[in-house]
């Protein structure tokens, strides 16, 4: 019969509880529905570590002397909020504002492309109301 070392229970035990606290829901966060019919879907950033370490001390290696230790950290940031209104899907972020020029054409790529897309509709609409 083989017996686990106490270092592996020690990280097999640290390993269970950082997956209790870090699941799927706290990156994409429960649904809010306000009165005015907007969804609001939470989104966070979650950043953790771990480690574990011991060793047996004496002339008995039976683990009978076995000294270890370890621990977690876990950060968990607020990155954006999905907003759902009408049918429109749209990401309000958290964070500070973008400081380059290129950071905020990349914050308005999504906004930018909801416009182009109503324009084009709305002309197709026209065109559409013309040939009629």
């Amino acid at each position: 019969m083989d017996k686990k070392h106490p270092v592996s229970e020690l990280m097999r035990s640290t390993i269970e509880k950082i997956h209790e606290l870090v699941d799927t829901n706290v990156i994409v966060g429960q649904p809010i529905t306000t009165p005015d019919g907007v969804t609001l879907i939470p989104i966070s950033r979650v950043n953790f570590g771990f480690g574990s370490g011991g060793g047996d001390y004496g002339k008995s290696m039976k683990g009978e002397n076995f000294g270890g230790g370890g621990g977690a950290g876990v950060k968990i940031d607020p990155v954006a909020f999905l907003t759902i209104k009408d049918g429109v899907t749209r990401v309000l972020p958290v964070a500070v504002p973008p400081v380059s020029t290129l950071d905020r054409i990349v914050d308005m790529a999504p906004d930018l492309m909801d416009k182009a897309e109503k324009f084009l509709d709305k002309k197709k609409a026209e065109k559409e109301q013309e040939s009629v």
